[in-house]
């Protein structure tokens, strides 16, 4: 006879039946295969691991559902969604058009593509100088003008981007929002005015995307590349080879910090001038000797700026092709000459560029001198071509992401093989609860996937309070592909994942991702637990039936009187989840 539960306990074994007692009799297949469980969107099918998986020998596989695949009856290991199932409407294929928005510090750029053949042609471009950079105040609040203008271009925008599906559109921030400590504030109407979703993006993210976006714009010379972005408030130089990165750096300076620092009420003389490229040298010091050795061979820019430059040596007949040292001493002399920005006279300089013109120069002028360059030409890509380039690998299911949670699993030794048998219990959670719980944005499904991958990093740092290192590396980690926001999301869900669950957390995650990801974490907690022996056997049939901040999970007769720990683990739980408001009962 089963024993009684312990008075007010939350799990409820059932009597004894007559008959064969249901266990989990399914032959143990693959396991570590989670990471890449999740394709833009899609659980495993139901028998991905028998048939269709393609094992990488990594912590997770990239592998298509292909073919039917009966529905989940609840949860057996490996189950999921049938094939070809997606969490919700924004996952694309093969789009006809998308769309990159680049908030920067400067200006707010718009650049619309069709995808044909696998590759982006070009059908519009827009550009709105915003100044969002000079909107910050002493203290990095973004003040109510900087805000109103950002919002009121973001607004055109969406008029342009109203038939676009959710998917097909990309916007990220750049530095400005990284600093501003009311950036949330601003992206919370941002999303409003446009109409689609906003990251943030780290300055090392910005810096893969731009070189993304050039290597993409130039033949393949089987060169090693510099490539240089000046933007309104940070500056980015990367090296690589063909589509391959290899050094990324991003500084905190650009043509508009420069000029509010160095150039105010837009005066120029020799004296400031000389300063504000001193400046750029301090900032560029820590990294010249790496850049210096890593022996490129062309020197590429890939900004409004550079291009701006380019242009004005070439009408001033100091350069015949690019932007070589000598002609950029030339524009120097000749900005100091001026006086002040309102008497810069180039045909090919806009007034607006001309404004913050001198700022660049001087970025510029350090970068070469630094770094030795003796010629600079001007790359048509940037970081929206990037930023295009990279959703289309996303839609293709090549996403960089899932790269990137794999080398942190390689990085930190985690056990691929457990992790991936948390991930499949957890998806198929996910499946059962995602109606209920609304789990529905592919962002969700694929964040569970990496967390439960990643769960268990912060063991290779120390046992005692794992969950907060491995938190710690994934708030903190330069992650290619991941929004800050995504990172906080999977750095949160590995932080809840054990012990107790401090809802302060998901405090720093966008407004409409606070609910959804405490739900994920009882997700991801439950399947920790319930795998807590590591065994290799599978688990039974359990259903999850959530209502609101309740969650039942209900097992085979008997099994929990056959599995005391698993039934003590749960109960512990059980009190765990009650601390924050929500009631787990087991059936």
């Amino acid at each position: 006879m089963a024993t009684r539960p312990a008075p007010g306990s939350l799990c409820r074994r059932r009597g004894p039946r007559a008959g064969p007692r249901r266990t989990g009799q399914r032959r143990p297949g693959r396991h570590g295969t989670v990471l890449r469980a999740v394709e833009e969107g899609r659980l495993l099918p139901d028998r991905l691991r028998r048939t269709g998986a393609r094992r990488q020998g990594r912590a997770g596989l990239v592998a298509a559902a292909k073919g039917p695949a009966p529905a989940s009856r609840g949860l057996t290991r490996g189950a999921g969604a049938p094939a070809g199932y997606r969490f919700g409407r924004t996952v694309l294929r093969d789009p006809e058009i998308a769309a990159a928005i680049d908030l920067g510090s400067n200006s707010f750029h718009l650049l619309i593509a069709r995808v044909e053949d696998g590759q982006l042609k070009v059908v519009d471009r827009l550009r709105e100088s915003v100044r969002l950079g000079g909107g910050l105040d002493e203290t990095n609040y973004l003040t109510s003008a900087a805000m109103e203008r950002g919002l009121e271009t973001l607004a055109r925008f969406g008029q342009r981007l109203r038939e676009f599906p959710p998917g097909s559109v990309r916007a990220v921030g750049t530095n400005t929002l990284r600093k501003a400590r009311n950036s949330r504030r601003f992206l919370d109407r941002a999303r409003d005015a446009l109409g689609h979703e906003i990251d943030i993006v780290s300055g090392y993210e910005e810096a893969r995307l731009i070189y993304l976006g050039v290597a993409h714009s130039l033949a393949d010379d089987g060169q090693q590349r510099l490539v240089v972005d000046i933007g309104g408030g940070s500056t980015e130089l990367i090296t690589g080879e063909g589509f391959a990165p290899r050094l990324m750096e991003s500084l905190h300076m650009g043509c508009v910090s420069l000029m509010e620092a160095h150039f105010q009420g837009g005066g120029i003389s020799s004296r400031r001038m000389q300063r504000a490229v001193l400046a750029a040298r301090m900032e560029l010091e820590p990294i010249e000797s790496r850049f210096r050795e890593e022996a490129w061979q062309r020197a590429v820019g890939a900004s409004g700026t550079v291009r701006a430059i380019q242009r004005v040596v070439q009408e001033a007949g100091w350069s015949d092709y690019g932007i070589t040292a000598s002609s950029l001493k030339q524009l120097r002399k000749a900005l100091v000459e001026a006086g002040h920005v309102d008497k810069i006279r180039f045909s090919s300089l806009s007034r607006d560029r001309a404004e913050i013109f001198p700022g660049g120069v001087a970025v510029l002028v350090g970068v070469f001198e630094a770094l030795g360059i003796e010629r600079m030409e001007a790359a048509d890509g940037a970081m929206r071509e990037g930023l295009l380039y990279d959703l289309l690998g996303r839609i293709q299911h090549e996403d960089v992401r899932a790269l990137t949670v794999e080398a942190l699993a390689r990085r930190y030794h985690a056990d691929t093989e457990h992790a991936g048998r948390v991930g499949e219990t957890a998806l198929g959670f996910l499946e059962q609860a995602r109606n209920h719980w609304r789990l529905g944005e592919p962002i969700f499904g694929r964040a569970l996937a990496w967390a439960a991958s990643l769960h268990e990093i912060g063991l290779d740092i120390s046992h005692s309070q794992y969950h907060k290192h491995g938190a710690y590396v994934l708030r903190n980690a330069d992650m290619a592909g991941f929004s800050k926001q995504e990172q906080l999301l999977l750095a949160s869900l590995v932080r809840t994942h054990r012990r107790k669950f401090p809802r302060t957390v998901f405090e720093e995650l966008p407004d409409a991702w606070t609910e959804p990801a405490q739900r994920l974490a009882i997700l991801l907690r439950l399947s920790v637990r319930l795998h807590r022996g590591r065994g290799r056997d599978p688990l039974p049939s359990i259903v999850l039936k959530p209502d609101g901040r309740s969650v039942a999970l209900h097992f085979p007769d008997d099994w929990l009187a056959d599995h005391p720990l698993a039934e003590a683990d749960l109960e512990e739980e059980a009190g765990y989840l009650r601390s924050a408001g929500y009631r787990l009962i087991c059936r």
